[in-house]
Order: C-alpha cells, then structure tokens, then sequence
C-alpha cells in the first residue's frame, strides 16, 4: 500500500467536512416541521391566507400521547369496582345512548296522599281501638275489709239496664294514675296544721309512673301545679303551702253555758228573762263542687290508658259553688273519673253528722255530698280520719285501691241520639263479698 502524502489528506479531510455538513443541513431540514408542529399546539393559528390551502394536514408529530385511562382506573393508578347506573347493570354513563325514562309526576291537592303510598308509622306499632267500650273499675273486699285477688272473667256479671253484657276485656294488672289532689284550705287552722306534717306521706303514696296536679280551694279554686311525675315538684308545692292558715273559729256553738243565749242556772239565763238567740255566722265559701269540676276537665284531658282520680282532702262542706251537684257528677261519669276522699275536722267527728240534721243552720253549707261523688263514681269507702297516723294510713290505702282494682269492659250498643243514663250493676259469683263499681254512666254519643 503506498503512503499517503499530505495532499491526499487534504482532499480527504475536504470530502469528510463537506459530507458532515450536509448530514447537520439535512437533518435541520427534518426537524423543522416537527418543531412548528409542536409549537402550534400551545400558540393559538391564525387564520389561512388566500393562496394557502386548508386541506394539508400538519405533519404527525412524534410526541406519543398519553395513555387513555380507563373507567375504574383512578389518578393514583389504583383500582375499584366501577359504580352502578341506571340501565345496564355496569355500564358508564357516557355509554348508555338515553337517559332512563323518569316516571310520572302525579299532582295531589293539599292535605292528601296516594291511595298506593305506606304511612311509614304505620310500619312502628298499629293501635286497635274500639269505637264504644264501657270501662269498669271494680274492688272486691271481704266482710273484714281486706281486698279479694285472683279472680277471674267467668266470676264477673255485668248488667247495663238490667240486660247481661258480655265482657271483651278484662285485667287484674295495676294501672298508671292521673290523680288530682284537692285540697280544703278553708279548714280549722289546727286541722290544716296537722294535716302540713303528712305531706311526706301523701307524696310517698305515689309511684314514680304516676302524674300528680295538686289544686286547693276555699271560696275560689287555684291550680298550685300541673300534671307531673317529678315527686320533687309536689313536694316543693305543699311545703309552700304550710304558710297558708286555716280558719280560726271552730264549729258553732249551739247549746250550753256559753250557747248564743248566753249563761244559764238550771235552764234558767241569769239576769233576765230569756231571749231568741241570734246568730250570725260569718259569710264563708266551701266551693267543692267548683273544685271538683276543675279538677275533672283536667283530668279529661289526660290520657286515656291512665286511670283517673280526684284525691280529696277536706271537712266534706259545700257552701257558694256554681256548678251543681247533678252537673258535676255527669261530667265525672261521662269521663270515668273516681273520687275518692278523706274527710277531716268537723266532718270525721263522730255523730257529727246527726247533729247536723238535728239543728241545721241555714247558709253553714252540706257535708254529704263529698260521700255521695263517692259512692256514685265509685271510689269505695270515705275515710274519716282525726289523727295524723290515721291520714298517712288512708293515703296509701287509697292509691293502692286506685291502682290495683279488677277491669272490666264491654261494647254497649251504640247510640246516636240523646244520651241518657245508663245504669250498671257488676256481680261475684261469691258470697259475702262487697263490690265498689260506679252504679252507670251517661255514653259519648257517636259522630254521625
């Protein structure tokens, strides 16, 4: 091989530059338009001029574009179920050529609801309740007093109008009570004072599932409190009423040494011969027909799963109410409401009330009717009592007769037109037992 001289070199070197700057001239012609490519997509194109053309696409550019994502594939490249449409079970929304078809809208006029639609209270607890049922409280004692347990329907005999009714109900369970306490203010001070120290006990008397209203009366009725579970309440409500005084005479004097005819020697009035007594008596209210009344609207208004009582604690006087005895006692029977009472100062003394007969005094009031509400509602016995034992002793017996009687019920026959009494009358097929049941009641009448 022969050498090479320095002017071959020189053609050489000639011919290598010239061929590597036509490679650098032809792939800067290259890489033009895929620059110019690149560029349009963030620079905004102006619009053609005449003699270019629109139909030349731009030159592909060799940027891949990013990977498509697909449905259930999230920005952090995890994976989850995809979510449930409407229409095919799994598809996309963007794949569904029509939304679904709504249903229509039907328009209800106010107040209304569709024949098809589902009370969801109803779906809770349903409520069967009978249009007409007659509700019966009945006690059972022995010849000694003492209460009769464990008997049954099959015992009980229920006549309304002398006609036998068959029972649809019947319980020896213990009911909740709405009791409203009714308090004689107008009493003997020393009375009233002695009645202050059982408060604990009447209050003690109540189970915590009862509601208690405390009303006091005198000439005029006053609501101290509200129905209410909270013995607390009732306590603080009687303790207030410790300050309130009784009244300080005593019952009239109507005979002897300091009689209205004033001393006397065998018979004889000394220092002259006799003269008419006259005795005026101060003007006093026994408002206890008002009283009850106000206290058996109340009591109407409670609810009816309850057992409702008028607790009354006075001297049995009625003096100046404007309701009346008759209209009193319809409003009781129409709501089954029972009264029950202890009598105190003159009116639990003994022959007290012979005295009365013997010489009553005109405008001093009547001390039969409390045991006549009683009687005609229900209530059982009037406790007569003096002593403080003997009070706390009847306020337990009488809640606890109140709550733990027989029930019995029946559905009468419906009436439409005027509502007239209706008697009752309950048997035990036993002997020698006392029954206490209200002797009949005026009926609701139905809605025609």
């Amino acid at each position: 091989m022969a050498p090479v001289t320095e002017e071959g070199w020189q053609m050489r070197r000639g011919s290598l530059l010239a061929g590597v700057c036509t490679i650098l001239i032809l792939t800067i012609l290259a890489a033009a338009p895929r620059v110019q490519a690149q560029s349009g997509g963030n620079q905004t194109q102006s619009p053609p001029s005449a003699g270019q053309s629109q139909d030349i696409p731009d030159a592909p550019s060799t940027v891949q574009p990013p990977e498509p994502k697909l449905p259930n594939q999230r920005p952090d490249n995890t994976t989850s179920a995809p979510p449930a449409y409407p229409g095919e079970s799994g598809a996309h929304p963007d794949q569904q050529s029509a939304p679904p078809q709504m249903p229509p809208v039907e328009t209800l006029p106010a107040g209304s609801r569709p024949r098809n639609q589902v009370n969801p209270k109803e779906d809770l607890y349903t409520i069967t309740v009978a249009a007409h049922v007659v509700q019966i409280p009945v006690m059972v004692k022995d010849s000694d007093g003492r209460p009769v347990d464990g008997l049954l329907p099959k015992d009980f005999t229920v006549l309304e109008n002398g006609k036998k009714q068959t029972l649809t109900y019947f319980s020896s369970d213990p009911f909740e009570l709405s009791v409203a306490i009714v308090l004689d203010t107008n009493i003997a001070d020393v009375v009233l004072q002695q009645v202050n120290q059982t408060y604990s006990s009447l209050v003690g008397a109540f189970s915590p599932y009862d509601e208690v209203a405390l009303y006091t009366y005198s000439s005029t009725v006053t609501q101290v409190t509200d129905f209410s579970g909270r013995a607390t309440k009732l306590t603080a409500a009687l303790n207030q009423l410790k300050t309130v005084r009784g009244r300080n005479n005593g019952p009239p004097v109507l005979g002897g040494p300091l009689g209205p005819q004033g001393p006397s020697i065998n018979g004889m009035p000394v220092g002259g011969p006799p003269v008419a007594p006259v005795m005026t008596p101060p003007r006093e209210s026994h408002v206890l027909n008002d009283a009850i009344l106000r206290a058996a609207i109340d009591l109407s208004k409670r609810d009816r799963t309850r057992r409702k009582v008028i607790f009354v604690i006075s001297d049995g006087q009625e003096l100046g109410s404007r309701s009346s005895y008759r209209d009193v006692l319809r409003v009781l029977q129409t709501h089954d409401i029972q009264v029950k009472a202890v009598v105190v100062d003159t009116g639990a003394l003994p022959g007290y009330k012979q005295v009365e007969k013997l010489h009553h005094i005109p405008k001093q009031g009547f001390n039969e009717i409390l045991p006549r509400y009683v009687n005609a509602t229900g209530g059982g016995q009037v406790f007569t009592e003096l002593t403080r034992n003997s009070m706390e002793e009847a306020y337990g017996q009488i809640t606890s007769e109140a709550r733990n009687q027989y029930t019995l019920a029946y559905s009468p026959k419906a009436t439409t037109g005027p509502t007239s009494y209706r008697s009752i009358e309950v048997l035990v097929d036993k002997k020698g037992l006392n029954i206490y049941a209200k002797p009949g009641y005026y009926p609701v009448p139905t809605a025609r």
